[in-house]
């Protein structure tokens, strides 16, 4: 068992994780199965989605086996979010959590310099996309007694400097959208909250900075049980709120 992780904390849930098989959306995915839910596993990549897939269900322990959707965030359409939330809603009768794992990161760059096409994508993936698999999502949440929805967010502060383009951008109407969504939920089951890890050992943070000279990044798999302790009831202690835990 993962250090921190309480057996049972997710037990009978159904969490859907996109970005499931990248460093943070993998160990979380993981750990979310470890605490006893079902996961959805999201993402572009089948191949890798297997491996997250074979880390689960070949574990060992006896997990909840995990169900891969392929899905491609920066070309699905409001209708394909659509099918797929009434998918889950058909196969399982139940949503208890979404975790908001992907993102979409191509490098430093001026927005003066930034291809049009390429700065759109990112807000699409990193902002749009989240808020329409959020609204898919909703009517399935809203049937649970307690559900969750979780964005993960980066550091505001240092994504709102120069050169971080649709990223940037995107990350900081994320944190608005947690408050947002907060406040429009506010009396219903659902609870809103983000997490911002710290600077975590990452493909993505490799994309801005050299890895072997990155002495603050540690592993995703330190922030997989504040992942946890959102999406269960535990997390009804950061709800409306950005949670930024400690290393």
């Amino acid at each position: 068992m993962t250090p921190g992780v309480q057996p049972g904390v997710l037990q009978d849930r159904v969490v859907l994780v996109s970005g499931a098989h990248g460093g943070l959306g993998r160990a979380a995915s993981i750990a979310c199965a470890r605490a006893g839910a079902t996961v959805v596993l999201l993402g572009r990549k089948v191949p890798k989605l297997n491996r997250v897939y074979d880390a689960i269900a070949r574990s060992g322990e006896t997990l909840p086996e995990p169900v891969n959707y392929p899905f491609d965030l920066e070309g699905a359409s409001p209708d394909d979010h659509a099918e797929m939330a009434q998918r889950i809603g058909e196969s399982f009768g139940r949503l208890d959590g979404l975790l908001h794992c992907a993102a979409d990161f191509r490098g430093l760059t001026s927005i003066e310099r930034s291809d049009p096409a390429s700065l759109a994508r990112a807000v699409h993936v990193n902002l749009t996309a989240r808020a329409w698999l959020t609204q898919a999502c909703l009517p399935l949440l809203r049937q649970a007694p307690d559900s969750a929805v979780v964005f993960v967010v980066d550091d505001p502060q240092r994504v709102g400097g120069a050169y971080w383009g649709g990223y940037g951008l995107a990350q900081h109407a994320s944190a608005a959208l947690v408050g947002m969504l907060h406040a429009e939920l506010a009396t219903s089951p659902v609870r809103v909250s983000g997490l911002q890890p710290g600077p975590m050992r990452t493909s993505l943070r490799a994309q801005a900075y050299v890895e072997e000279d990155d002495r603050e990044a540690i592993e995703p798999a330190r922030y997989a049980d504040d992942c946890v302790t959102l999406l269960s009831a535990a997390g009804a202690a950061h709800r409306g709120q950005v949670w930024n835990p400690l290393p």
